[in-house]
């Protein structure tokens, strides 16, 4: 369907009755399309990860505009630039003013941006869950707006591998060891996010030995993901020393923020690094692409 932006602003508000908006927001285009779309939207639904929770995008967030721009324009080793033009919001051609959205220096989620109804997590969402919403979306049996629809256990609930009390010394990068196919991961000092998890997968990644990553965001009633995470790994680390504890966690998880806020930054409590730059976009960017 070759729709325009055009043909939904002459739509009558609260026209569509169903709405499920994939993507985060990153720019002033997406901005414009989360606003226009829940004033035509009788329900807005933050459809996946990436518009719940910013996802894998939401990771820039450790940085900003003009560090993205500097990397990508000029310090690729593919890049040839020697005029160090970067995209602008406006250029005047010979047909015209011709314009760019504005790229803001924060990955924002959906509900950051406009009011949101429901979620519906994961990276993609399954299809159970998909079906699950659809059917009760259309029969009227919706939990109370601002709920996730999905399941409400998480990833260990559906994992078969045994766990126990064990303590560990240090962790393993996953292509450093080859789990047992029985003891829980996590005890076999491989990083996995399944305790903090929300089961959506059926656990599908543990059960071929390979550790969840987080992709369906934290399980109901977690705030934070990252900080569900540390309060794991402190069970299960064996030393009362904070020298060892702090080499432990430095060796073994070299990347804290892509480990536990893989998919959730921009969701998160964190959010972002420190950023005193502006957020919004200058007088006359464009909302809309060209």
């Amino acid at each position: 369907m070759d729709g325009k932006v055009r043909s939904i602003e002459k739509m009558e508000d609260k026209s569509i009755d169903l709405c499920l908006f994939n993507g985060a927001i990153r720019t002033s285009e997406q901005e414009y399309m989360a606003k226009l779309l829940r004033q035509k939207s009788k329900t807005l639904v933050a459809f996946g990860s990436c518009a719940q929770e910013g996802c894998i995008p939401g990771l820039a967030n450790v940085t900003n505009r003009d560090e993205i721009f500097h990397t990508a324009y000029f310090d690729t080793p593919s890049t040839v630039n020697p005029e160090g033009v970067v995209p602008l919001t406006e250029y005047e051609a010979d047909e015209g003013m011709l314009t760019l959205p504005y790229f803001y220096n924060t990955v924002k989620t959906l509900g950051q941006t406009v009011d949101v109804d429901y979620y519906i997590p994961g990276c993609p969402p399954e299809a159970d869950d998909i079906w699950d919403a659809l059917v009760a979306i259309l029969e009227g049996k919706l939990p109370p707006p601002g709920s996730v629809i999905g399941k409400h256990t998480t990833v260990c609930d559906q994992c078969d591998m045994i766990r126990s009390e064990k303590k560990i010394k240090g962790f393993k990068r996953t292509w450093e060891v080859i789990p047992d196919g029985k003891t829980c991961l996590l005890e076999q000092g491989i990083l996995c996010m399944g305790i903090a998890t929300r089961a959506a997968c059926g656990g599908m990644c543990p059960k071929v030995n390979s550790p969840c990553i987080g992709c369906h965001g934290p399980n109901e009633g977690v705030k934070d993901i990252g900080a569900r995470m540390m309060t794991a790994l402190a069970s299960v680390i064996d030393s009362n020393d904070p020298e060892e504890i702090e080499r432990i966690i430095r060796e073994g998880i070299p990347d804290p923020v892509g480990s536990f806020y893989k998919f959730n930054l921009a969701g998160s409590m964190l959010r972002r690094s420190a950023f005193t730059g502006s957020e919004s976009a200058p007088s006359g960017a464009a909302a809309e692409t060209a």
